[in-house]
Parts: structure tokens; C-alpha cells; sequence
């Protein structure tokens, strides 16, 4: 049978996981192995992330190499940011989507960002000194419970973090608390097409990975309306690859407020995703006999 973890041991597992990418990074390893090709797996050369994929040259400008990413997507690109609003990032890691988001509120706006990795707070932190932002402030937090007020946040990003929480719901509850009336949630992350096995269920490594802790799509959209989400959609990519998992934008709104249909995504509008890189586990990554010097 298969063991079945606590949410301490998930929480102890992803945070173990992203802290030694961010040790590598802060070390100098940024760019190690095959650049921003790489998988979540504790092989050596894992730091860089996937900046490349789905950030453009613009984007990255003026950002320095530690600013890394291990998303999924471009939240930011998806969340049609306005000038002066506050913007909170789920698991803001490096503090990639920070940065880019404060580019977009400008002086008048302000980005928290929330993880619960001390490495990685450090290295956001590393980051923001190097840039000199003003409007950006990271904080040490669970999403499961965010250290925030009530309608203090106009929207909310995250990339391919929610799924990595062991209480999705909760994730949910505390993110339509915290968002003003009509607050904007846009978020990149990875849905399953189908139910995993237990086994998939139970390996710490594939939760870490972006994989075992992901939600169906169709559960995914119900929990955020349960929430008390509306105008909710999900768009998924699918890679053709066959496997379960695959990445995904995903839109909904606090009802209330002024109407902001004019920045919701368009169902029209061009995707370029692919399943997100973290979801490789160790079998099929890192160096082998017959191509010893390279990652994925």
C-alpha cells in the first residue's frame, strides 16, 4: 500500500527541493549543465530553471542571471497588469515574476512575493539589492495561509507553484480573501488529464516535481468556484507527450468591484506552452552512459 505523506513532509520535500536550486544558483551555477532545459530531479546542474521558454529577450533585460525561473508559464504576460495596482506572487521563488510585474504597476503599484523557502527569500532578496526595485517586498509565508489583510490585493499571479501545496482549497480560500472585488487571479500551472496512480500519488519526488500534487482540470475549476471564483477558465496546452500532466493558464475573478472584462484573457488569444520542465524525475534525467555530459 501505498504511504501517504502529511502536509509536513510534502511542505518539507518541495521546500528542500527549490532551496538547493537556489543554493545553486547563489553558488554561481546558474547556468550550469544544459542552461534552462532542466528538471527538478537533485541531479548536479539543476539550477537555471526555464527562463528561455517562456520569457522573451525584452522581458529579460537588465535581469541578472540569478534571477531564475522553475515555472511553467508567464503569469505576468497572461495578468494584463495595470499602473498603480498591487499585485501579490503565489511561491514567488527567485522573484522572476516580481521584477516584471513592478516594470508593468510602475511607481505607484506595489508586488508582494510569498514563499516559504528561506534559500529562496534569500536569493529574491540577492536579486532585489542587485536591481535597486522599490516596489517590490518579498515575505516568508505559506499560501495556505497568507500574511496578508483582507482586499488588500488586486491581482494574483503564480507559476507552477499551486500545485506543489498539499491543501489546494485552502490556497484557493485565502487567495479570494486577500483579492479587492474584482480581484483577477492569473496563474500558470499544471493540470492532470486523468488521475494519477497511488504510487504516482505517494513519490515525494514527482510532488516536488510539479506532477503528483497537480489537480484535473474539471477539479481544478470546481475547487476555485467553490472558492467563490466566477468567470473561471483553464487553458491547456497539450504537448501530445501522453503524459498526465500538462501545463496550463488558468483566469477567474472575485465577483464585485468595477468590471474588468477588457483585462481578462481572450479564449482567442495564441498560447505557447509545453508541459512544464519540473515533471521529469530522476530515471529520465541527468547523465548517462551514452551521453555523459548532459541533463536532460
Amino acid at each position: 500500500m501505498t504511504q501517504q505523506h502529511t502536509a509536513d513532509e510534502i511542505r518539507a520535500a518541495v521546500s528542500a527541493a527549490y532551496g538547493a536550486r537556489a543554493l545553486e544558483v547563489a553558488a554561481g551555477n546558474a547556468a550550469a549543465c544544459c542552461g534552462d532545459d532542466c528538471c527538478l530531479d537533485g541531479s548536479e546542474g539543476r539550477a537555471a530553471g526555464v527562463a528561455d521558454r517562456f520569457y522573451s529577450a525584452d522581458q529579460a533585460t537588465g535581469l541578472p542571471e540569478t534571477v531564475v525561473s522553475y515555472g511553467c508559464g508567464n503569469p505576468v504576460a497572461i495578468g494584463a497588469l495595470q499602473p498603480g495596482e498591487t499585485v501579490l506572487d503565489l511561491g514567488s521563488g527567485a522573484g522572476m515574476d516580481c521584477f516584471l510585474a513592478a516594470r508593468q504597476v510602475g511607481p505607484a503599484g506595489h508586488v508582494i512575493g510569498i514563499d516559504m523557502t528561506d534559500a529562496m527569500l534569500d536569493l529574491a532578496e540577492s536579486n532585489k539589492a542587485k536591481l535597486g526595485v522599490a516596489n517590490v517586498e518579498f515575505r516568508k509565508g505559506l499560501l495556505e495561509a497568507l500574511p496578508l489583510p483582507p482586499a488588500s490585493i488586486n491581482v494574483i499571479i503564480s507559476n507552477c507553484v499551486i500545485n506543489l501545496s498539499p491543501d489546494k482549497d485552502a490556497v484557493f480560500q485565502e487567495s479570494f480573501r486577500v483579492l479587492t472585488p474584482g480581484g483577477r487571479l492569473h496563474v500558470s500551472d499544471v493540470v492532470l488529464l486523468h488521475a494519477l496512480s497511488s504510487d504516482e500519488q505517494g513519490d515525494l519526488d514527482l510532488w516536488a516535481g510539479c506532477a503528483s500534487g497537480a489537480l484535473e482540470q474539471t477539479d481544478y475549476a470546481a475547487r476555485l468556484q467553490a472558492a467563490g471564483f466566477s468567470d473561471v477558465a483553464i487553458t491547456v496546452k497539450y504537448s501530445g507527450d501522453g503524459k498526465a500532466w500538462q501545463s496550463a493558464l488558468i483566469d477567474a475573478r472575485k465577483p464585485g468591484g468595477a468590471t474588468m472584462d477588457r483585462l481578462m484573457r481572450t479564449a482567442g488569444e495564441p498560447l505557447e506552452l509545453i508541459a512544464a520542465p519540473g515533471l521529469e524525475t530522476a530515471a529520465c534525467c541527468g547523465p548517462t552512459a551514452a551521453n555523459p555530459g548532459k541533463c536532460c
